[in-house]
């Protein structure tokens, strides 16, 4: 069939291009919006674990209706981190019924964030806990051997955070902790607990874990795991062993998860996290080491500016404080202690 006339062409056929009219496309004619719903409906929950895209949240915490839930990340949020520890803002289906799935639409501001990055010079960060507020280090006397400089840096992440840092040291049945522990002396906010493994003060570091959120921390194969499940014995976490060639733990957590820890004395958190063999710090400003030294943060202030406050600082005011002595034998160990935490960075930082 042809649409000319016998001329040849359409002009006496009386159409054009009018009448011949494109299919809408409801979807690409829409206008955008960033306008998104107020979800005014969505209940708080506290998020305790993240697996391939699926968080379990816990709903109505410490209410009468305490459950666990699994939750989704609504569209918005796919560049949002939800890690452990986040409170979420979460709709839909949120009776935690088999089947069912909830949808988290918000996360409400952080109190902390526990940061690592890949090594000292990647500034991307990684984070891996939200909103705890102490940080539980375990390190082992022996099998493996200590490591200071990984416990430093701990340290550094728990102060950069606002984190009230605690060390716990295990297996002092095999080694005598006290020359290790020599190297954080002049940390006067650092409570240190000894355990064997035959003694572990389970209720002391239980006592310490009440009304906080505590995130566990520490090398492969040094016990965390072991005290975890003395402190919640239904977690189940995996343990493992030291390799004897390599003196190296075994990785045996492979996620972090938030556990209930219920002792005599209340409740509390327990965030159990992978154990790591490095821990970048390309994130950290160094001024919040600094301001963990409240009494050294004052003396500070006299230093030129730019000062590194390592030994060799010129005119540094600490320097010389320890120098002639105004500090004593105390005040010199805490600079001491502030200068091995600064040359823990790749660079000597400047303030």
């Amino acid at each position: 069939m042809s649409w000319l006339d016998d001329d040849g062409d359409d002009d006496d056929l009386g159409y054009d291009e009018t009448d011949f009219r494109a299919r809408p496309n409801p979807k690409a004619n829409r206008p955008r919006t960033k306008r998104r719903p107020a979800h005014a409906d969505a209940v708080i929950a506290r998020v305790l674990g993240v697996d391939r895209g699926r968080y379990t949240v816990l709903v109505d915490e410490d209410g009468p209706d305490e459950h666990q839930i699994l939750a989704s990340r609504a569209r918005e949020l796919r560049k949002q981190p939800i890690v452990n520890g986040d409170r979420a803002r979460v709709v839909g289906d949120t009776s935690g019924d088999d089947g069912t799935l909830a949808r988290i639409v918000g996360i409400l501001d952080r109190t902390s964030l526990l940061r690592r990055s890949a090594d000292d010079t990647d500034h991307v960060e990684r984070i891996i806990v939200a909103n705890a507020d102490q940080m539980l280090i375990v390190v082992a006397a022996a099998d493996p051997e200590p490591r200071p400089r990984l416990v430093d840096r701990y340290l550094i992440a728990a102060l950069d955070a606002g984190m009230r840092p605690i060390l716990v040291v295990t297996k002092t049945d095999l080694a005598d902790p006290s020359p290790f522990l020599a190297h954080f002396e002049g940390l006067e906010d650092l409570e240190v607990i000894t355990s064997g493994r035959d003694a572990m003060p389970v209720d002391l570091i239980g006592d310490l874990l009440v009304g906080h959120s505590t995130v566990f921390v520490g090398h492969s194969g040094v016990g965390k795991s072991t005290l975890v499940n003395a402190l919640v014995p239904h977690a189940l976490r995996a343990t493992g062993h030291v390799n004897e060639v390599t003196g190296r733990g075994r990785h045996t957590s492979s996620s972090a998860v938030s556990l209930r820890y219920v002792g005599p004395s209340g409740k509390g958190w327990v965030i159990d996290t992978p154990g790591v063999r490095s821990f970048g710090l390309g994130h950290v400003d160094p001024a919040n080491i600094l301001r963990a030294y409240t009494d050294l943060a004052d003396i500070a202030e006299e230093c030129p500016r730019g000062c590194t406050h390592l030994p060799d600082a010129p005119d540094c005011a600490l320097v010389e404080a320890v120098a002639d002595g105004r500090l004593g034998e105390r005040g010199a160990a805490r600079v001491d202690s502030l200068q091995r935490l600064l040359t823990t960075f790749s660079a000597p930082p400047t303030f």
